[in-house]
């Protein structure tokens, strides 16, 4: 049934755009907040503690919900509220749609519609210089496929072979790590320097969703290779890279960004227009990631044919 739900919820995240605004859930920020002022009360403890527990306490309403009701009319609520918890973890925002965004704010030539759709790619800062900026689009575009729909899959799957209840869960509690993640880093870049635990809270909240984005990045970085040009891939993948003082999340990113790019293989042409490369790379990008995207499915298709999946 996990398999069902899955390819169900893949579809409803495609086409139900108009709900996408529904998966911000601005409501939680407050809770949030309280919890990451929690976690300054409890100086002595390590920050990591009160933001996992933050995280159980958001994932605890799901799994009560799942737990009473998923039995019921034969097992069809629980497929519902497993379509529902997918939808909610998966993005906020459909990567395919922010790629066709940013294409037509290239070919428009509108610097600030550019800007403004780069921005909804890019975490941080965008870059300024139109041939970096490309290279950064290209680069999110990797990383944030296994942030907001590979992880999401892989921690589905994975905790859906102990027990199928878990799967739907297990999706949800790595969306309630990334939402913690994006609001401490908000936090973090409007604190004034001497607001320590505003650093603390935020360096804790990052290397749990780097923990847990740890082996999906792998998995996805070997996809790109498989999906992509591999020969390029897996040599992007195995050159040495100075990873010196770098966290889990920032390795994750860092490989993701390195083999994805490559998978690409882009040539590059003297006499094309910066606006023609921009929308050939970020439009390979995507085709990369929805090629991946198919091999995901039939792979999880052919374990659940074979019984290794529910």
């Amino acid at each position: 049934m996990n398999l069902i739900a899955l390819l169900i919820g893949l579809v409803v995240e495609r086409l139900a755009t108009q709900w996408f605004h529904w998966r911000r859930m601005r409501w939680l920020d407050s809770i949030i907040d309280r919890g990451f002022a929690l976690a300054g009360r409890v100086s002595g403890w390590p920050a990591l503690i009160p933001i996992i527990l933050l995280a159980v306490l958001l994932v605890l309403p799901a799994y009560a919900v799942i737990i009473a009701l998923g039995g019921t009319l034969a097992g069809f609520t629980y497929f519902v509220l497993a379509v529902v918890l997918l939808f909610f973890s998966f993005g906020p925002h459909d990567i395919g749609e922010e790629v066709d965004e940013y294409c037509d704010a290239l070919e428009s030539e509108d610097e600030e519609a550019i800007h403004s759709a780069a921005k909804a790619i890019v975490e941080g800062d965008v870059p300024q210089e139109p041939l970096t900026l490309i290279r950064r689009v290209e680069e999110s575009v990797c990383v944030q496929a296994n942030n907001r729909l590979f992880a999401v899959i892989f921690w589905f799957v994975v905790m859906g072979l102990w027990f199928e209840a878990l799967g739907p869960l297990a999706a949800w509690a790595y969306r309630v790590t990334d939402l913690i993640r994006r609001r401490a880093v908000f936090n973090a870049s409007r604190s004034e320097s001497e607001d320590k635990n505003a650093f603390r809270v935020r360096d804790a909240a990052v290397a749990l969703h780097g923990w847990l984005a740890w082996i999906p990045a792998r998995l996805t970085a070997v996809g790109y290779a498989t999906a992509g040009h591999f020969d390029e891939a897996i040599a992007a993948m195995r050159a040495p890279a100075d990873q010196t003082g770098a966290g889990a999340s920032e390795q994750n990113e860092n490989l993701l960004a390195r083999v994805g790019v490559a998978a690409l293989a882009l040539q590059e042409d003297a006499d094309e227009s910066i606006t023609t490369r921009g929308v050939r790379g970020a439009a390979a990008a995507k085709r990369l990631v929805f090629r991946q995207l198919m091999i995901w499915a039939v792979i999880i298709s052919a374990m659940t044919l074979y019984g290794l999946t529910q």
